[in-house]
């Protein structure tokens, strides 16, 4: 009989809020160019506008709308789901039947193009460890 796997919750955070000021900081004080931190490509801003959360955050480039949080999942059990933006709904789902794929969110701005990753994390089944017994030859 297998031990029962358990869905897991948020591992293994990692908050990039430190990154995020002194990006800013850099722009605000004119050492970083708007265009270099304002660079969102295409996927990301069609990700954000079929995947994305909405935050309460406003874009703290341009200051005319919310950030819109996009997260991508990456994982070798994955397929091809690996690489791909995914709703909080379907990470939810995921995680019940996938074992561990770690996410990394994203905030975009789809006025300016701002975009920076906030956060990573892993959901998903912890792996199971088979026992396996050696026998002597």
């Amino acid at each position: 009989m297998q031990p029962q796997r358990q869905v897991a919750t948020r591992r293994e955070l990692i908050d990039y809020a430190l990154t995020r000021k002194s990006v800013l900081s850099d722009v605000y004080a004119g050492r970083v160019a708007v265009s270099e931190v304002c660079d969102a490509n295409p996927y990301l801003l069609r990700a954000a506008k079929f995947h994305g959360a909405a935050s309460d955050i406003t874009c703290p480039i341009c200051r005319k709308e919310k950030v819109t949080m996009v997260s991508w999942i990456f994982g070798d059990k994955l397929g091809q789901a690996s690489g791909s933006a995914r709703s909080t709904e379907e990470l939810d789902r995921m995680a019940a039947v996938h074992e561990e794929f770690s996410v990394h969110v994203v905030e975009v701005c789809r006025t300016c193009h701002w975009n920076h990753l906030v956060q990573s994390f892993v959901l998903g089944l912890r792996p199971t460890r088979s026992r396996t017994r050696r026998v002597a030859k």
